[in-house]
């Protein structure tokens, strides 16, 4: 890693990269998104070496933001691996302290308990508690696990209700996708990557575009 940042200082630094150079946390947030999506494609296409690559990628988005905060005095990047380790390690109590847990469940729920209580058991609204960056079936997903909506809201005959009754307007469909959200996660099912698999099966059965003359 410090090979990375070294590199990431001489780019930022005299005689460095201009286009290195300009960018600000604000600028670089469409490839912080870009590279964490191409890592996911790296992971459902099962290619580990392309994987490796990838993660690369994103590790390099971790090494400029850290940089860029260097220069500013804000952080470095030994706060951001500080505070990582700090969090798994007390997130953790059944691991590296004395609590027994029954399972999976259990861990989720202390996980939680204890982000609530490093947060002074302070109330965060449920639009700060939702990532904006996520993909819209992603963020809908967390949201209705926010609001727990009644099992029924996710069966497939309110579905069909919904489809049946929803206006043919922008939020008309929003309405219908937020239903296929509910009925998605009733059936165990992650309906943003169940849309990523199926978008990339069908592009994959398209014919390649004819090579130019």
């Amino acid at each position: 890693m410090q090979d990375l940042l070294t590199i990431m200082r001489r780019l930022r630094g005299p005689g460095g990269c201009p286009w290195d150079q300009e960018q600000t946390h604000a600028s670089l947030r469409p490839y912080l998104l870009e590279e964490a999506a191409e890592a996911v494609d790296a992971i459902d296409a099962g290619q580990p070496a392309e994987l490796t690559g990838e993660l690369g990628d994103v590790l390099l988005q971790v090494a400029f933001h850290s940089v860029i905060a260097e220069e500013a005095g804000t952080f470095a990047y030994t706060d951001v691996e500080h505070s990582i380790v700090d969090k798994l390690v007390r997130r953790h109590p059944h691991v590296f302290g004395d609590v027994t847990v029954s399972g999976s469940g259990q861990v989720v729920a202390n996980w939680q308990a204890i982000k609530a209580a490093e947060q002074g058991g302070r109330a965060r609204r449920p639009v700060d508690r939702v990532p904006a960056a996520l993909g819209a079936l992603a963020r809908e997903a967390a949201a209705q696990k926010l609001t727990a909506p009644e099992a029924e809201q996710g069966s497939r005959e309110h579905l069909s209700r919904t489809l049946d009754t929803a206006p043919d307007t922008a939020q008309g469909v929003a309405t219908v996708l937020a239903a296929v959200v509910a009925w998605a996660r009733t059936q165990g099912i992650d309906a943003e990557l169940a849309l990523r698999d199926h978008t990339t099966r069908a592009l994959a059965a398209l014919p390649d575009e004819a090579a130019a003359p």
